[in-house]
């Protein structure tokens, strides 16, 4: 499969997004760490995990009918999409 520009667009054409999956590319985190780790308000966060899930570029990791405690991981797509940012400096 060729690069997906498509989705590396999708991604730095918010700043959140970027922030959320080069976090979630180091290790799985809650909403709550992401935000403290990248100083960025919950709501943004919560917004950009929505986003990037939607598109299959995070997942979360625990039940579905957690409330607290929802931890979100990179997914492999996620990953090639954020090697691809880095590698070619778009973040």
């Amino acid at each position: 499969m060729g690069t997906d520009w498509d989705e590396v667009g999708y991604v730095i054409s918010s700043s959140y997004r970027v922030k959320v999956l080069q976090r979630l590319a180091d290790s799985p985190a809650t909403p709550t760490q992401i935000a403290e780790d990248t100083d960025c308000s919950p709501p943004h966060i919560s917004r950009a995990l929505q986003n990037l899930r939607e598109r299959e570029l995070v997942d979360l990791l625990v039940s579905e009918d957690r409330k607290k405690g929802r931890v979100y991981g990179i997914t492999d797509q996620g990953q090639e999409i954020w090697e691809i940012i880095e590698a070619q400096n778009l973040a």
